[in-house]
């Protein structure tokens, strides 16, 4: 079950960057970001509803899922679709992948949950990987003023996307139900954009073409309701740092995609660092705890010396 949640995960949010760059086209990154979390809630609301499921949770716990919308259905989101105007979208998976160890350092401050053994080396052959796949992308990236905002919107996503996280464990270790709590929390979040469109004076109808349909419903339906489902299912089935590892292998979806529609030409690097996440991936899951081997080889060496 934990090996098909992952691939889920990685295959549906590997391919949701189409919807987003199409849906961009046609609304603000807050009015995109409220169609997409509203018909998500909807849909959740009506199965929820129908089928009897809908876990009615204590005022505490709603104020949890209040925080949880703002910090993965909302304001993360705001910040991904600014920050694409100032760095492209290698740079962007790169500092997305810092997931890995925000999950990993937030797990260990909120639930002293300690990464496993593996988890050093798997994350450093990960983001090597990363690295490589995007070598051109970054060394033709001037650092100035702009892009140092994009780099910092980036990673303060990403942050609030750890954050999601830890509340979604903390949703799961109280017994809640994950369809009801990002039911509630993507009502939350939806509310929120609503209210920032409002605020701003934003037009809420971007025009209804096949194009902004097909994407928000793909991005509602597949990446929202079934993504995030599969993942938080994931968090509270193998942990926030392991299953934050599937961030790493969203680009290489992205990319064969990219190869079949966009044109993408592989190069050397590219291999290599394919090969690097692959590693990194069966490091992190597999039971021979490398970590631990260094280092008791280490203790070893200065006991001789």
């Amino acid at each position: 079950m934990n090996i098909l949640l992952y691939v889920a995960v990685v295959l549906i949010w590997g391919t949701t960057w189409i919807g987003i760059a199409i849906q961009s086209h046609y609304a603000t990154p807050v009015v995109a970001i409220l169609w997409r979390f509203a018909i998500s809630a909807l849909l959740l609301w009506v199965v929820l509803l129908f089928s009897g499921k809908l876990q009615r949770i204590a005022l505490k716990d709603h104020l949890f899922c209040m925080l949880q919308g703002l910090c993965v259905f909302g304001l993360n989101f705001i910040c991904f679709y600014t920050a694409v105007k100032y760095v492209n979208s290698g740079l962007e998976s790169v500092i997305f992948s810092m997931a890995v160890f925000f999950n990993a350092i937030n797990a260990l401050i909120f639930f002293n949950q300690k990464p496993s053994p593996n988890f050093g080396p798997a994350a450093l052959l990960g983001l090597g990987g990363i690295v490589l796949l995007f070598w051109h992308d970054l060394i033709n990236s001037q650092f100035n003023a702009q892009l140092l905002l994009g780099i910092g919107l980036c990673a303060v996503g990403t942050y609030g996307f750890s954050l999601g996280n830890m509340i979604s464990v903390r949703h799961q270790k109280r017994g809640l139900n994950i369809f009801s709590t990002n039911c509630y929390a993507m009502t939350y979040g939806a509310l929120v954009m609503l209210s920032l469109a409002l605020f701003t004076g934003q037009n809420l109808m971007p025009p209804m073409n096949f194009p902004f349909l097909s994407s928000v419903l793909y991005l509602a339906v597949f990446g929202t309701v079934i993504g995030f489902s599969a993942y938080f299912s994931l968090v509270g089935r193998i942990g926030a740092s392991k299953a934050a590892y599937s961030t790493l292998l969203f680009p290489l979806v992205a990319l064969t995609v990219s190869t079949f529609f966009e044109g993408y030409e592989w190069t050397l690097n590219a291999v290599i660092g394919i090969l690097l996440i692959l590693l990194g991936n069966y490091l992190m899951f597999s039971k021979f705890e490398i970590g631990k081997k260094l280092f008791n080889s280490q203790k070893n060496c200065e006991k001789q010396a």
